[in-house]
């Protein structure tokens, strides 16, 4: 059950904070909207209240663009998932650009929580000084701060590689940061942010504040930021933390990873609040994306049907894995047949038999097939269970929470860590997801094919949660060796006559338009200059 935290004060801060908004220099997606009055946050209450406002903005936010659905447009860039609206039909196709819609809107959710977040750190640190009451209050939700400043910023740098970083709110023109190397300086501010607010954190909330941040979270979110450091040692050390302490362990059902029944507890460490039963307008819109496009609209069918996998990606999973019924629709009733002979509507069933293209209608049963024929209803299409809800009356009624960060990413994490290393034990976290997946374990490849190894099962495992393409990027350069993200993208080129030619643009999304007009000391990236 959602808490009053988790739903309700996120609405409430747009009415309560947002009014004493100062709003400068509205040109430049990195200022401000949270420059707040000096006589507003005078209590640790009062702070806690503000940083509710910067959880929102990981979840449904103000935006239907949000920043969990700009990220799955970008995953199309990978191939692997592809859909025929405007966004993901452009990223699949390679056509991206620095004024794209959902770059710039991507980065302005982003900055805008960031300043948010830098706005709190600061007061905080003035509430302490002036000696307020429940001064534990305001530790902790400085530490929840800087840990969502850190979640921000790591995926922006993970993204767009030389970010602007800043650490004060963004009240003027002289306040403007640069990208000069930005990068490096992203990865040192969120390892610092990380390591302090880890230190603070609790490792769990009462039930009334289910949701925040954890050491936990903070730690996992540590080991990634690690490994796209390349910083191996840490990156394993850290994780063993989490793996020796924590007491979590992987759900033996992949499914639960991602029901209702199960939201914030066990292996799901750190994820965005969703409940539309709790506040009609907190749902997420994954479902109404990424549902097939015949199921019934009383079955929760209304929607957009703009993204889903590919049959050759589908069938990269071998028959046995038992992530496939908690990654993949594998059969639902469909509007694109008439009724069957008892007049009901038929159920179809995926096949990889089924003719599949990149059209709309290219995956889905065929509009002729014999509703009473079982081997006609066939589709081939990989619909995304993960997110999808289905059976509810309402497409909008949904209460899935979105998962940023879960124990397998730091199982792999390890697994990686300790093969880039040479220390610890590289098979330990990899066969503990694969044995949960019911596959046989890895052992006795050399460093090269088990790190070939570990990226493919981190695909597998997180397909369809906008992580693919960020990590297979991590693991890449153009024209290089190894080159995870241009194979993929090669083969969905070739599989498919894709009319795009691989290229550097690939490998780093650009700066939005807006932001290197508006702010000189912004650097475009090199493959867009």
């Amino acid at each position: 059950m959602k808490t009053l935290f988790q739903i309700e004060t996120f609405r409430q801060l747009t009415a309560i904070v947002f009014a004493f908004l100062l709003y400068g220099c509205s040109d430049l997606e990195e200022n401000p909207d949270f420059t707040t009055q000096e006589n507003f946050f005078d209590t640790a209450e009062q702070l806690e209240l503000g940083v509710n406002a910067v959880y929102d903005g990981i979840g449904y936010g103000r935006d239907w663009e949000n920043h969990f659905y700009d990220r799955y447009v970008f995953e199309c860039l990978v191939g692997y998932q592809v859909g025929w609206e405007k966004g993901p039909l452009d990223f699949q196709n390679g056509n991206v650009n620095p004024s794209d819609f959902y770059i710039s809107t991507y980065w302005r959710i982003s900055y805008e929580n960031i300043n948010r977040a830098n706005a709190l750190i600061q007061k905080a640190d003035e509430l302490k000084e002036a000696g307020v009451p429940n001064i534990a209050l305001v530790d902790r939700v400085k530490a929840e701060a800087m840990f969502l400043r850190a979640f921000y910023y790591y995926n922006l740098v993970r993204y767009f590689d030389d970010i602007p970083v800043t650490t004060k709110k963004t009240e003027s023109d002289q306040d403007l940061p640069s990208n000069e190397n930005g990068k490096r300086v992203a990865l040192d501010l969120i390892q610092s942010d990380l390591n302090m607010a880890a230190n603070i954190l609790p490792e769990s909330h009462s039930s009334e504040n289910v949701g925040r941040a954890t050491k936990w979270a903070a730690l996992a979110l540590l080991t990634k930021a690690y490994l796209q450091d390349e910083k191996w040692d840490e990156a394993r050390t850290t994780a063993e933390t989490i793996i020796n302490e924590s007491g979590m362990t992987l759900f033996e059902d992949y499914t639960q990873t991602f029901a209702v029944e199960t939201e914030n507890s066990g292996a799901r460490i750190f994820e965005a609040q969703v409940s539309a039963s709790a506040n009609a307008v907190e749902n997420q819109n994954y479902h109404q994306h990424f549902i097939p496009g015949d199921l019934p609209n009383d079955l929760g069918g209304v929607g957009w049907h703009w993204i889903n996998s590919t049959r050759a990606f589908r069938e990269k999973y071998d028959p046995a894995d038992k992530r496939i019924p908690g990654t993949f629709i594998s059969e639902y009733p469909t509007t694109r047949v008439g009724p069957d002979s008892n007049g009901e509507r038929p159920v179809v069933s995926w096949s990889a038999d089924a003719s599949y293209n990149l059209s709309r209608f290219g995956g889905m049963v065929s509009a002729d097939a014999d509703p009473n024929n079982p081997d006609d209803l066939i589709f081939s299409n990989g619909w995304s269970a993960k997110y999808t809800e289905m059976g509810i009356s309402n497409a909008n009624l949904t209460e899935k929470n979105i998962v940023y960060l879960r124990l397998a990413d730091v199982l792999l994490g390890h697994s990686e860590a300790a093969n880039e290393s040479g220390s610890g034990d590289p098979y330990l976290g990899v066969n503990l997801v694969r044995q949960r997946a019911g596959l046989e374990p890895l052992a006795g490849l050399n460093q090269n094919q088990l790190r070939d190894a570990i990226v493919n099962e981190r695909v597998l495992e997180f397909a369809l949660e906008c992580e693919v393409y960020p990590e297979l990027k991590r693991k890449s350069s153009f024209g290089g060796s190894p080159d995870y993200l241009g194979d993929y993208i090669q083969e969905f080129i070739d599989m498919y006559d894709v009319d795009r030619v691989l290229s550097a643009k690939d490998y780093v999304l650009p700066i939005p338009l807006n932001e290197v007009l508006g702010n000189p000391n912004v650097t475009q990236n090199p493959a867009y200059q």
